[in-house]
């Protein structure tokens, strides 16, 4: 590995970092990382509007192989701590995007210079946060016949550099789901002239553990409230309006759909019997991110050639990512790589990508892309720094 593109790729890291961007903004972020790619590779760069990617060609008839970064950031407030600090108020690098995105560029200046055997798409993918990348960029899979597909994300409670290989359900289905009921106002002191959703809202709220406990689900599945009410604090005025803001969560997607459609079942019973009108709203949908088991043995041999420590486990993470639409197209994986066992957790203030898993990340996915710089950890000496 050569050490000068580590250098730049966490000089390239912090830039992203102290500038990042919310989800469908990234604009700034691809901009940057298009001046880099081009600056630093000689590989082609295909902008996509809210998204680019860049692709090594090894030649006719070799396989092509993809490998995604997420480019965006969370609406979180970052104290003032890091050198590189976050210059965007309340919006700020604490899931490590920066980071991932600074690992592709490395893998692409890696490749660039002493090659691959296999064509490399290098996407850098938008809104992961919100859902809504994955699907949009995914469509390129089948539009230039990528067979095999990569991503990792960096996660804590690991050891630093450790491979995480998740068997079956790798992160779960999730969803948003917002029940709005509609009444009609009417003065307090006069209620029944009016229609208040309040009493239809809180039988749907007592209703939601029998919705969730029933049993007739394949797997898993979690309901979270994260919101709910009616009215104002208008003390003459009833209640005309109300929500009732739920994440929805399974493990597979089929179950999602089953837990929403008895949610709206009810909701719909309810609505009709107080005499209120009825609208439902989706928001941040995520698909369930399952890996493939062959591809999970080609990281496998990959990160043992590594010398790299691996963890292998069947419980699904349960935070979505929405990976889970490539994974839809073709065979792939999603890994994790530790960024250390005590290790500050992602989204939380004190977390910011850890650099020294920079090196792991890149020599594992170079040999997926077929070209490595020899055997284990003696022949790349950029691993010791992890």
């Amino acid at each position: 590995m050569n050490p000068v593109h580590l250098e730049k790729a966490v000089a390239l890291r912090h830039e992203l970092h102290a500038h990042p961007a919310l989800s469908l903004e990234e604009a700034p972020t691809m901009a940057r990382l298009t001046a880099f790619l081009r600056e630093h590779t000689t590989l082609e760069i295909v902008e996509r509007g809210a998204w680019f990617y860049a692709l090594y060609r090894a030649g006719e008839g070799a396989e092509s192989i993809a490998f995604r970064a997420d480019m965006d950031a969370l609406p979180m407030a970052e104290e003032p701590d890091l050198p590189y600090a976050s210059q965007t108020p309340g919006v700020s690098h604490r899931c490590g995007h920066d980071g991932h995105c600074a690992a592709l560029a490395m893998l692409a200046m890696e490749i660039d210079e002493q090659g691959a055997e296999k064509n490399v798409y290098f996407i850098f993918q938008h809104a992961e946060e919100i859902g809504a990348g994955g699907r949009v960029c995914a469509a390129l899979i089948r539009e230039a016949g990528i067979s095999r597909v990569y991503a990792f994300h960096n996660w804590s409670g690991f050891p630093q550099s450790g491979v995480v290989l998740i068997h079956g359900v790798a992160q779960c289905a999730s969803m948003g789901y917002t029940v709005l009921l509609h009444g009609r106002a009417a003065h307090a002191g006069q209620p029944g002239d009016g229609a208040n959703p309040s009493e239809a809202l809180a039988r749907l709220l007592l209703a939601l553990p029998g919705i969730h406990g029933a049993a007739d689900y394949r797997g898993h599945i979690w309901l979270t409230v994260v919101g709910f009410g009616a009215g104002g604090r208008n003390f003459g005025m009833a209640a005309a309006e109300g929500y009732l803001a739920m994440t929805l969560r399974s493990e597979y997607e089929e179950d999602l759909r089953a837990m929403q459609e008895k949610i709206h079942a009810l909701a719909a019973e309810l609505a009709e019997e107080y005499g209120l009108g009825l609208d439902t709203e989706e928001q941040d949908v995520f698909p369930t991110t399952a890996n493939d088991e062959e591809e999970l043995r080609r990281v496998r041999a990959a990160a043992e050639e590594l010398g790299l420590p691996i963890i292998e486990r069947r419980d699904p993470i349960l935070p979505s990512e929405d990976f889970g639409y490539y994974l839809k197209e073709c065979p792939g994986a999603l890994v994790y790589v530790g960024n250390g066992e005590d290790y500050p957790a992602i989204h939380t203030a004190c977390y910011d990508f850890n650099d020294a898993i920079l090196p792991a990340v890149t020599e594992l996915f170079l040999r997926l892309a077929g070209g490595a710089c020899g055997s284990g950890a003696d022949s790349c000496p950029a691993l010791k720094l992890t």
